[in-house]
């Protein structure tokens, strides 16, 4: 299980770079930026990711991972209104999940824990948020990429670069490539 418990790390600090490599090319006013009245913002995504992983990970061995002291309705409200702020945000919600699963000892995984009073494995209750959490910072990726238009600099293979990045890792195996 540890295998399995740092790929998951791994794979989550992964996305949160993601979204970190986005707000970057990103001025404050367009974090708050929304497509029309219906849709959210990089704001309120965030608002919501950092609910659900201080909601899921807070005492989760021993606390339903949906806490009664979560109002979720209120993350998808404008309530930060600085890039400071949201990026208090943002890292507050990282942090607790990253704590969480570095809590993690060997005796836990056979431990069932609860998300709405459903029960889960360890495993599961990983998994679930590793599915969650990469469609949100997607989403946030997908808004930020509208936003910056023909400034916006790849977070993986430029278009039009898939050869010369295949040739590159063939000619360096194991090389270090964004």
């Amino acid at each position: 299980m540890e295998a399995y418990l740092n790929s998951a790390i791994t794979q989550f600090a992964y996305y949160r770079k993601l979204g970190e490599r986005t707000f970057e090319q990103l001025n404050d006013a367009d974090l708050f930026w929304r497509f029309n009245d219906e849709s959210n913002s990089i704001a309120i995504i965030i608002q919501h990711m950092a609910g659900n992983m201080l909601s899921r990970w807070t005492d989760f061995l021993t606390s339903d991972g949906e806490k009664t002291w979560r109002n979720r309705d209120t993350e998808f409200e404008d309530t930060v209104s600085t890039r400071e702020n949201l990026l208090d945000t943002w890292n507050t919600g990282w942090d607790c999940l990253f704590d969480a699963l570095n809590s993690i000892s060997a005796d836990d995984w056979e431990k069932t824990i609860y998300i709405r009073n459903e029960p889960h494995r360890i495993e599961d209750a990983i998994n679930r948020q590793l599915a969650h959490y990469p469609y949100h910072v997607g989403q946030i990726v997908f808004i930020g990429k509208m936003i910056a238009g023909g400034k916006w600099q790849s977070l993986s293979i430029p278009k039009g670069n898939s050869e010369k990045y295949n040739a590159d890792k063939f000619a360096n195996p194991g090389g270090t490539f964004k």
